[in-house]
């Protein structure tokens, strides 16, 4: 998939941002990612409430092969290949993708906040500081002939 034929597909939708992103692309509204084009597969953003309408279409999560494993992404599912020929239907379904996504944006949010606020210190009672004893060196009476 190429961005023309990307914009092309979200006409229908509305105006889409594609930034280039791993091995594809990345498609966002409104300043939030919903959909994912990678490897010849278009993955929109799901969660509980829409994914089992992917399921009914048959549909599978994204997921991808490290050296080890198989890695699953729950929150991208592949998009049925027969929502490519209707552009109405396909607009729906990103719809309800950009509101999975922003849904978990809401999510994650409380937790900015709080990274956010600046810490409270309480301020500790000030201890009067040590003055370090001095250590006296002694050199050997080798050491002074040798300098």
């Amino acid at each position: 998939m190429d961005r023309d034929f990307l914009i092309d597909l979200f006409a229908e939708f509305g105006p889409v941002t594609i930034r280039r992103m791993f091995s594809g692309f990345g498609i966002s509204a409104d300043g939030t990612n919903f959909a994912l084009a990678l490897r010849a597969g278009l993955y929109f953003r799901a969660d509980e409430q829409s994914i089992p309408q992917f399921e009914a279409e048959g549909s599978r999560p994204f997921q991808y092969q490290t050296r080890a494993k198989t890695v699953t992404v729950n929150s991208y599912w592949q998009l049925p290949a027969r929502l490519f020929d209707d552009s109405e239907e396909l607009a729906d379904w990103a719809r309800a993708a950009l509101a999975a996504a922003q849904r978990a944006a809401l999510r994650k949010r409380p937790k900015a906040r709080e990274a956010a606020k600046p810490a409270v210190r309480k301020a500790a009672a000030k201890k009067p500081v040590a003055k370090k004893k001095k250590t006296i060196r002694r050199v050997g009476k080798a050491k002074r002939a040798r300098q």
